[in-house]
């Protein structure tokens, strides 16, 4: 029983640290981007910013598990122009995705953000094909059908509604493209890292640091941020640090919530986040939504859910006749296959 209930609260943990993470870091998010309080019209420099904490971080980390090893694991801090070069075609990628996230989050609501992120199942499964030439069952392709109709429901109701935003509706869409095209090309070049995820998050973030800055320049982002009245002020760095730290804080509790639990339970912890994260907006924001924007919602919760589940099945049954066929060849005297 007590083993039981150190595992319950070790999940119970893990889940309440992805949901705190991930939910205050969009809501950072939106204040930085498009806050009354600031006025800050520089979305490349708040996420410029963010990246430059991550890599502060990764060095902070690296010095402290050098200083006290048995105490704390972390990758060394260390550079590598070689690295850098392999990882930097995911770099570009990763660039483009924390890019149009944050673009997306700037032209719409919090409340709308899932709806506007909501294709990246969708992405994933065209992109899969077309470069891993893998096919998608017939079950799976219903939810995803599910999935786009609840999203042009949602648009079309967010129009309704008199919030909706073109622009903010594209970056999304740019957003889930990139994320699912980052997920495939992500195996290619974590060899070049060792395998390392947190080595990776370093030369994506080293490298994203440099990238933005001549971005910041030729979108004239530099001649805003050099006028921000509120350049000198301990509360905007202090929030702007916060949102670095956030960013950089998901990627560890994404990883911890998949350890202790499964990618399964990730995802329906995900989805379920997604949606009160919606409700909590509404709350927040003081927004009043009809019933048609609602459905629209969890017309998509429900196809994203039901894909989870349809991926699950077909998962467990792959495992189970490769488990099959082990044993057919074990008392047939014959050596496994190799994985």
């Amino acid at each position: 029983m007590e083993s039981l209930f150190v595992k319950s609260l070790r999940v119970a943990g893990a889940v309440s640290a992805y949901w705190v993470v991930s939910i205050s870091m969009v809501f950072l998010n939106k204040y930085l981007l498009s806050s009354d309080d600031l006025k800050l019209d520089a979305p490349l420099f708040v996420t410029w910013y963010q990246a430059v904490v991550s890599v502060t971080l990764c060095a902070f980390l690296g010095l402290l598990s050098k200083a006290a090893p048995n105490v704390f694991s972390f990758p060394e801090f260390k550079i590598d122009m070689k690295v850098s070069r392999e990882v930097l075609p995911l770099s570009l990628i990763f660039v483009g995705m924390i890019t149009f996230n944050n673009l997306c989050l700037k032209y719409v609501g919090v409340a709308f953000y899932f709806m506007g992120r909501s294709l990246t199942t969708v992405f994933n499964v065209v992109l899969t094909y077309f470069f891993l030439k893998q096919s998608t069952s017939p079950q799976a392709l219903v939810c995803c059908g599910v999935i786009v109709g609840g999203f042009f429901f949602g648009v079309d109701q967010e129009g309704a509604v008199g919030s909706l935003s073109i622009l903010g509706v594209f970056f999304g869409m740019s957003a889930s493209f990139c994320v699912a095209l980052y997920s495939i090309y992500t195996k290619k070049v974590l060899p070049a890292v060792d395998n390392n995820v947190w080595r990776l998050a370093l030369y994506n973030n080293f490298n994203a640091a440099i990238i933005f800055v001549p971005l910041m320049i030729v979108t004239w982002e530099v001649g805003t941020i050099w006028s921000f009245p509120l350049l000198t002020s301990t509360y905007f760095w202090t929030v702007m640090t916060m949102s670095g730290v956030c960013g950089f804080a998901i990627a560890y509790v994404t990883g911890l919530q998949i350890q202790v639990t499964s990618p399964l339970t990730h995802n329906i912890s995900g989805t379920a986040k997604a949606a009160f994260q919606t409700v909590l907006a509404t709350v927040y924001y003081s927004e009043v939504k009809p019933f048609l924007w609602w459905l629209s919602n969890f017309i998509v919760l429900f196809g994203s859910a039901a894909y989870t589940q349809v991926k699950r099945q077909e998962m467990r049954k792959k495992h189970e006749e490769a488990l099959k066929e082990a044993s057919l060849r074990e008392q047939n005297g014959e050596k496994p296959m190799e994985a």
